[in-house]
């Protein structure tokens, strides 16, 4: 019997080595009695044995890759990390949220719906358009480079300010304040790319007056003129969270790019005190705030929506009444589907969906801090003051909604980030956090250019055997000459640009783009 070992390099996909043991014809003396025609004996001269198969008629098939590229081979693709072009934990979040939104929508929509159009899925149908609507927004938002956003924010904030006069104007009023304008079948909520628009025209005068913010008053109050003007637009509808959130936003980035302490705390005290007059001279705002101390004074007039909801979380418990089964929806709930939705996830999925959808929401505030404070570092001032900003906005916003839908803050109209129903709210909020990717995907890009660089081809030289049957000839040859199994380190990103090509066909054509962009 015969036993021959032999060790090949196993396919590239595995990343294994293989041994094999192929036992030939018994001998006539019968198994055990036969004898070991070939031995084992290790490679002579750095000689690697062929399988087997290789071995059989006149061995014209050896293997003669040298063991070091072998092992270059299989360490490399062990260890290589594949080159991602997006954050991809980032994007599911995302995806997952809009989803859940997604479903919530339409379990919470569909009484009101039968009542209002006689179809229970009205809102959800409704949802789905805009959802799409929001996901194609965002895929154009990725395409565009961020030296585009950089260089069209003041025309950004022009337009910002055309939409909220354009309310005042032609807006439709409901409920008693005029914040939409209507486009075709569509309503557009001006104040919502009002938003995004400021906070584009913010970080783009960050850096351009950087030293003026830093270094004297003047440069400090000129970003804080604009958000008068916007906040007198705002109040005029009248949309009062709205012009909070801005305002907490201006200070938080006004303070990220290097006020002086003084200046922020004198900020923050003249914008509370504006709040509260706000509210103090207006009294359905002032019966709101008494509402929200004591909602059960008046359960069934000021404190109805403040007390529904609050027995909603009551009825949700730990793991909730069940998928549909929620009770406050049941027209119970004013607006259960829109502001108030974490009601009904909380009295359907208990404290476990409440502590999950904040968990994803958290993740993607903390992944936008940290693209901004990347940017920072690779020197990209505009695209970090505006994922700071998205990623305090998305962090304000849901403290407010969740706050009101607790009985922690008054009641206020805004919407849960990618959750909530709310057409305006989802194409705004998905176009921002397609910004917060293509902002990672830029760093990225220059990630790959400067390592490409940062490794020169080098010319060496090294030693092979000939091929002559004895090998005692020894030749000097250039390394780039040897077999094309041989790594090379300037085709390391190249091929780590192959990889992301076929990960992700999307950005192949944006990879292109943004090679001759970024610097």
């Amino acid at each position: 019997m015969t036993f021959t070992f032999g060790f090949t390099a196993g396919n590239a996909n595995k990343k294994i080595l293989r041994s094999s043991v192929v036992a030939d014809d018994i001998g006539a003396g019968g198994f055990g009695t036969g004898h070991v025609s070939e031995r084992y004996s290790p490679p002579q001269n750095n000689e690697v044995l062929a399988s087997p198969t290789a071995r059989q008629g006149d061995q014209q098939t050896t293997n003669k890759v040298a063991p070091k590229d072998v092992l270059q081979t299989l360490f490399s693709a062990r260890h290589d990390k594949v080159f991602r072009p997006y954050d991809l934990p980032m994007v599911l979040a995302v995806c997952v949220l809009l989803c859940f939104g997604f479903v919530m929508v339409t379990s919470a929509s569909m009484p009101v719906a039968e009542r209002l159009f006689n179809n229970p899925f009205h809102f959800a149908i409704r949802h789905g358009i805009y959802l799409a609507i929001a996901l194609t927004a965002a895929l154009v938002t990725l395409a565009i480079p961020m030296n585009w956003w950089r260089a069209s924010n003041g025309w950004l904030l022009l337009l910002a300010i055309v939409l909220l006069f354009a309310v005042l104007v032609v807006g439709k009023t409901v409920n008693g304040s005029t914040r939409w304008l209507v486009v075709g079948p569509f309503t557009v909520q001006a104040a919502e790319p009002a938003k995004l628009f400021f906070f584009c025209y913010l970080a783009g005068y960050l850096v351009r007056r950087y030293g003026e913010v830093t270094e004297n008053l003047k440069g400090f109050i000129k970003p804080l003129i604009v958000f008068f003007l916007l906040a007198l637009l705002l109040l005029r509808q009248p949309d009062l969270g709205t012009v909070v959130v801005m305002f907490a936003t201006t200070v938080s980035l006004l303070f990220l790019a290097g006020a002086k302490l003084w200046q922020f705390f004198g900020l923050a005290f003249a914008g509370v005190s504006a709040v509260v007059a706000l509210i103090v001279f207006e009294e359905y705002r002032m019966k709101r705030v008494t509402a929200f101390l004591d909602p059960w004074a008046d359960p069934f007039g000021t404190g109805y929506q403040l007390t529904q909801s609050l027995m909603a979380f009551g009825r949700g418990n730990v793991f909730g009444q069940g998928l549909g089964n929620s009770l406050q929806k049941l027209e119970f709930l004013p607006e259960a589907h829109t502001d108030f939705i974490m009601a009904i996830v909380a009295e359907e999925l208990g404290f476990i969906g409440v502590v999950l959808v904040l968990c994803l929401l958290l993740f993607i505030v903390v992944k936008a801090l940290i693209i901004g404070n990347h940017a920072l570092q690779k020197h990209l001032a505009f695209e970090a003051y505006l994922a700071y900003a998205i990623g305090v906005w998305i962090a304000f916003q849901t403290a407010v909604n969740v706050g009101a839908s607790a009985g922690v803050l008054p009641t206020k109209g805004l919407t849960l980030p990618l959750v909530s129903s709310g057409g305006s709210s989802l194409i705004i909020m998905c176009i921002a956090v397609a910004l917060l990717i293509r902002i990672d995907f830029e760093m990225r890009v220059m990630d790959v250019q400067a390592l490409a660089k940062s490794k020169p081809k080098k010319r060496e030289k090294t030693h092979t055997r000939s091929q002559s049957p004895d090998h005692t000839n020894i030749k000097q040859v250039d390394k780039d000459k040897l077999d094309s199994s041989e790594s090379r380190p300037s085709d390391a990103s190249n091929e780590m640009s192959q990889t992301a090509a076929d990960d992700s066909p999307f950005f192949d054509k944006m990879a292109d783009e943004v090679i001759g962009e970024v610097r």
